[in-house]
């Protein structure tokens, strides 16, 4: 079993200090499960990506976005690779005015400089700097933009089981009417239970999964041409034509920056 990165007590505390932060370099992957706590929880990585499942989304994160929890939200991540990361958690009164739903939101500089030094604080009594320091990352977490990154999962079973399915093959190229008819429903039924429960058409969710799934590869250090193929594109031209439009740069440049 993974170890927390605090204590279970600290993370269910109302009374220990109102932000506590935390930082972890791991030279293997790091993996927890399904799990919630009282305290909300600002997570992300220094480098590389996480896996994140939180309530009814799976996301998967590159290190200039990080993911707020909620209190008592479930949740869990993996890395891919090595884990550099961070949290934050916040004692729940504190989390008043900050987002009531989990969401991905893009990491600040000012954001990630408060963190690196709230983790070094002892568990005594704060002063005065220290508190302004918490409260600028409790105004960091309120005013960053939310953003679209993330891949929602639906609700209904059997579109579920279509999505687990899409996920398990991304280069399977089965047409929106082929995989209803796989799943056993209808095609007007799937395509709309994907925008209203994923406020994504069939199309739309299937190359959002695969894009993640391509910044996972990335991250691991596989070719371009290898993650075009493994995601099922005919040439690779046209995955990083997609790739580009989707995030701005080329996959080779998307962690190196241009």
């Amino acid at each position: 079993m993974v170890k927390p990165l605090i204590s279970t007590e600290l993370a269910q505390s109302s009374t220990a200090a109102s932000v506590l932060a935390v930082t972890l370099d791991s030279p293997v992957e790091r993996q927890s499960a399904l799990h919630q706590h009282a305290r909300g929880q600002l997570l992300g990585a220094r480098r590389g990506l996480l896996s994140v499942d939180a309530a009814d989304h799976h996301w998967v994160v590159p290190a200039t976005h990080t993911v707020w929890i909620p209190p008592d939200c479930p949740h869990g991540l993996r890395s891919h690779g090595p884990f550099h990361g961070w949290s934050v958690y916040v004692a729940a009164a504190a989390c008043v005015g900050l987002p009531q739903q989990p969401c991905i939101i893009a990491t600040s500089g000012l954001l990630r400089e408060a963190v690196d030094r709230a983790a070094t604080w002892d568990g005594g009594a704060r002063d005065q700097r220290q508190d302004r320091i918490a409260q600028l990352i409790l105004d960091e977490i309120a005013a960053l933009p939310a953003e679209p990154f993330g891949l929602p999962l639906p609700q209904d079973p059997r579109v579920r089981r279509i999505t687990q399915a899409l996920v398990d093959d991304l280069a399977d190229n089965r047409s929106l009417v082929q995989w209803a008819q796989w799943g056993g429903v209808s095609v007007r039924t799937l395509a709309r239970r994907f925008v209203s429960e994923t406020g994504f058409t069939f199309s739309q969710w299937r190359q959002r999964a695969r894009l993640l799934r391509a910044l996972e590869l990335l991250a691991a250090g596989e070719a371009v041409t290898t993650i075009a193929l493994e995601l099922g594109y005919d040439n690779v031209s046209a995955f990083i034509a997609m790739f580009r439009r989707s995030f701005g740069v080329t996959p080779g440049r998307y962690f190196t920056g241009p």
